[in-house]
């Protein structure tokens, strides 16, 4: 993919409120995209125009042409709002505090990540003893002058003395992977490339990884990713010789990881076809020449091995199990239908599983916040941990036969502190609390439950300073996500708090889709029951609107990837429910999201505009397709030059559509960023350029003045 640099920006004009409202009241002068009135699809005797199919083409010369209009408009429109820059200057000072990553022990070599504040990527460090003396071990911001080169998965071989890591430029998906000698800090010859989807998991003098063979040239960031293999790379060796230990050459839609158990006892293949549902093979490596055991055949449920206990395996799996249970068996034994509980399902959702010292840390999710729950070897259980306040804690971290682990702590206004756990007494002290120039003290989040179109009842986190007066004057951002089995948990953010700051209420919606409550909770938001997630974010919208937390002309809707998608589809079914509209990095066609890179592997979620009864459901909230004459919310696209995950097109498409079909003056941009992708690794510096632009928009759209 070409990358498109933006133009410089506008010369900022400091001019007040009312004459800026004066300035960019006038409908702007967008580019004009070329229509092409031939391409037109059929779906099954249902005629579809795409006239802006060929802005697919991310590497023709017309494509670059429009994106640099398109963001010579955005910029010039933003660049004569004077709050930008105050926005600029207030996310940078309050980003500017220290941070540590939680540890993790490897023999007598302590690893963390951390960042004096100012760095746009965190650098990892190593000590050698929890009081040794502190090393640089690798620094990402060293491999590129634009600090948009980042780190990924970082892996210690057994013996600890090799660390390997994933590198990723411009926030692709595609990773390289880089291997270190630990005690020289030197860089082996190993590198490996077109990795993707896949952890790096140590066996003896080498590791297994995932990934593809190499793409098309410049269709590395577009083309379908087809056949997903996990290799074995032995150390000192070329890539060219790494061994393919599993992959189907009848179905290359399907992903595949590899992975070793902790005592090197068993390999572990699981396969999917999609964002749930996978299969899972087993191997015993203590046994020569043994074959994988299929202990699941079917894509029906999540079923992940976590550990062993000798020849038993324990697997985390929500079969039979809505909410999750921990379950063992034997490879004599290997169908789910035998399986027998280890930690049985609760009312409340099982969010992950580790062990350190000699016991079990279930981490669970209750009302979106976190209970840890400690059992025995024997899978009895002992007590609850105790946790530092209501918020979300991350799994514990820590070895088998040590004492000492660690978990970090986070809420919507509390920076993630980290906590060490003495196994033994299960007690847990305060190891580090970062300054930051944010005091919570200030502010308040509550939880609220409000009902949804059916009745369901939804929860929802309101944060805002205290005192606040409930009178519908205030800005506020509603943000939601609603898909993929992923739950939006509490968490500071260093954007949200600057909006607050300023007098915002952030609101976040824990809508239907996700994992909040379990399986169901998922199937609930997916498939032919996607309307419902839509129908909760409506209803989020009209609750904070009928309470009196803000109203329609100062309210903004906020969501990035399958929330870019809600987003989308709340304004095109509901124009008038929110002043500003923020679609993030969106799926937004959805007749053919599964025809670039892996698309394909959302269709469990969505369903495929190649089934007739899918197709019938999809054309009915696919943002492309129902953008129609009318009055929109002013529109903030965002999408990245390099997303590779949710290709930039989506973006490209709907912002020429709306563009052209809305009837107001609200102005309707994208902001188009070059070198990013889909947002992991981004840097702090164009965090807080986006933000920065965010925030001006919204305050600007508001008419609010930021003193």
């Amino acid at each position: 993919m070409k990358s498109y640099i933006l133009p410089a920006v506008a010369v900022l004009l400091i001019v007040s409120c009312s004459s800026e409202k004066k300035e960019l009241s006038e409908k702007l002068n967008y580019p004009e995209t070329r229509k092409d009135t031939t391409v037109i699809d059929d779906y099954f005797g249902t005629k579809i125009a795409d006239p802006y199919r060929w802005l697919e083409d991310d590497t023709s010369e017309e494509t670059e042409a429009w994106v640099i209009a398109q963001n010579k408009v955005t910029n010039d429109y933003l660049g004569q709002i004077s709050s930008r820059e105050k926005f600029k200057q207030q996310l940078t000072n309050l980003w500017d505090y220290e941070s540590i990553g939680t540890p993790s022990k490897h023999g007598e070599y302590y690893i963390y990540s951390k960042n004096n504040g100012k760095q746009n990527q965190s650098v990892y460090y190593i000590k050698n003893g929890e009081d040794g003396a502190e090393e640089i071990l690798l620094d990402p911001n060293t491999l590129s002058e634009s600090g948009t080169t980042s780190l990924g998965s970082l892996s210690v071989s057994k013996d600890n003395k090799y660390l390997a890591y994933t590198i990723s430029k411009s926030g692709s998906d595609w990773k390289e992977i880089v291997v270190m000698d630990i005690a020289t800090k030197e860089q082996l010859k190993d590198e490996v490339s077109w990795v993707k989807f896949s952890g790096i998991s140590w066996f003896k003098d080498g590791f297994y990884y995932s990934g593809y063979d190499a793409p098309e040239k410049g269709k590395e960031f577009s083309n379908k990713n087809e056949f997903h293999k996990v290799f074995y790379h032995q150390i000192g060796t070329a890539q060219t010789d790494d061994k393919i230990v599993f992959e189907d050459a009848v179905h290359p839609l399907r992903n595949h990881s590899g992975y070793i158990t902790e005592d090197n006892h068993f390999l572990v293949i699981a396969a999917s076809e999609g964002t749930s549902g996978n299969t899972l093979h087993v191997k015993d490596l203590t046994k020569d020449n043994s074959e994988f055991i299929t202990l699941i055949e079917d894509f029906e449920n999540d079923s992940y091995v976590l550990d062993n206990l000798g020849d038993t395996l324990l697997i985390s799996t929500n079969y039979n199990a809505p909410n999750k249970r921990v379950a063992y068996t034997l490879l004599d034994t290997p169908k789910k239908e035998d399986w027998k509980d280890f930690i049985a399902e609760k009312d409340y959702v099982l969010n992950g599983v580790s062990m350190a010292g000699n016991k079990f840390f279930a981490n669970y999710l209750k009302d979106v916040q976190t209970k840890i729950e400690v059992y025995g070897m024997d899978g009895k259980f002992i007590k609850d941990l105790d946790l530092p306040g209501i918020g979300i804690c991350s799994g514990i971290s820590g070895d088998k036969g040590e004492t000492t682990a660690y978990f970090s702590y986070t809420s919507f206004i509390t920076p993630r502190c980290n906590y060490k756990v003495n196994t033994d007494d299960l007690t847990s002290t305060l190891d580090f609390k970062p300054t930051t120039n944010f005091n919570s003290e200030d502010y308040v989040t509550t939880q609220v439950f409000y009902p949804s179109k059916d009745g369901t009842e939804i929860p929802m986190f309101i944060t805002h300073k205290k005192g606040i007066k409930l009178d519908g004057s205030n800005p506020c951002l509603l943000y939601g996500y609603g898909g993929f089995n992923i739950s939006y948990k509490p968490n500071f953010d260093v954007a949200k708090t600057v909006f607050i700051q300023n007098g915002g209420i952030y609101a976040v919606a824990n809508l239907r889709g996700g994992s909040e409550y379990g399986e169901k909770w998922h199937k609930a938001g997916m498939l032919k029951n996607k309307q419902n997630v839509f129908d909760d974010f409506i209803a989020a919208a009209e609750y904070l609107k009928s309470e009196k937390y803000t109203s329609t002309e100062k309210l903004a809707v906020h969501g990035r990837s399958n929330g870019g998608l809600l987003v989308g589809a709340t304004i095109t079914q509901q124009p008038k429910i929110a002043k500003v509209a923020l679609p993030m990095v969106g799926v937004l066609d959805m007749l053919r999201y599964h025809k670039f890179t892996i698309g394909w592997a959302w269709t469990v979620e969505y369903g495929s505009s190649e089934k007739e009864k899918e197709f019938a459901n999809l054309i009915k909230y696919s943002p492309l397709h129902n953008v129609k004459s009318t009055e929109y919310p002013a529109t903030l696209i965002l999408t990245a030059d390099h997303d590779d995950r949710v290709v930039p097109a989506h973006s490209f498409k709907f912002a020429a559509e709306i563009q052209k079909q809305n009837t107001g003056n609200n102005p309707t941009l994208i902001r188009i960023d070059s070198k990013s992708g889909h947002g992991s690794g981004k840097p702090k510096d164009k965090l807080i350029e986006e933000w920065a632009d965010i925030w001006a928009f919204c305050f600007y759209n508001f008419g609010i003045d930021i003193k």
